[in-house]
């Protein structure tokens, strides 16, 4: 976690004066654990979490609360807040800080995708396939929210299918041990 954190502070600044890298994969991949662990690394480093963008209505239509929101004003060399969806009450209801900082994460499902990478220095994909990362998801989630991933799952292949974020990964994490995989393979994370 050490070697990323440095290799990700001697990045390239693609976002203004920030290096924003998206940790991104399927629900359940561990990419919040992930994040967290990464950001510690950094030193503190602030997490812009998608799921406080996405909705109920819109599980994939947060890409305008984003730029809006924290990536303009980062590329502006500005500190950022964005509105926090509650999801037991449907509705926006309070807002998170993200200060301006050598390295900014977001994490999410879809993290990565096409209108986000022109912002990002690295994408970041978490290695776990799309049934056990769910398997894993409903087990944290419990019985309550069965209804809830039988729609998400067909919005996130939906969604990937159309826009997949995991060619674009220049680092990959294995889902399950939390470590880089060796040998990462992918497309620059700025290609379209």
């Amino acid at each position: 976690m050490t070697a990323l954190a440095a290799e990700l502070h001697a990045l390239a600044p693609s976002c203004g004066p920030v290096r924003l890298v998206a940790v991104d994969g399927h629900a359940g991949s561990g990419k919040t654990t992930f994040a967290g662990r990464l950001a510690a690394a950094l030193g503190g480093a602030p997490v812009v979490h998608l799921d406080d963008l996405a909705t109920h209505a819109e599980p994939f239509g947060w890409t305008g609360r984003l730029r809006e929101q924290v990536l303009e004003p980062l590329a502006a060399g500005r500190d950022a807040a964005y509105e926090v969806y509650d999801w037991t009450l449907r509705r926006f209801a309070s807002t998170a800080a993200v200060p301006s900082a050598p390295v900014v994460l977001v994490e999410g499902v879809g993290a990565g995708r096409r209108a986000v990478r022109p912002w990002l220095a690295r994408v970041v994909w978490m290695e776990l396939a799309a049934e056990d990362a769910r398997r894993r998801g409903e087990e944290r989630d419990g019985p309550a929210l069965a209804e809830f991933w039988e729609g998400w799952t067909r919005a996130e292949t939906a969604h990937f299918a159309v826009d997949p974020s995991r060619p674009y990964a220049a680092t990959r994490v294995d889902g399950v041990t939390g470590r880089i995989t060796p040998s990462t393979v992918g497309e620059p994370s700025t290609s379209p």
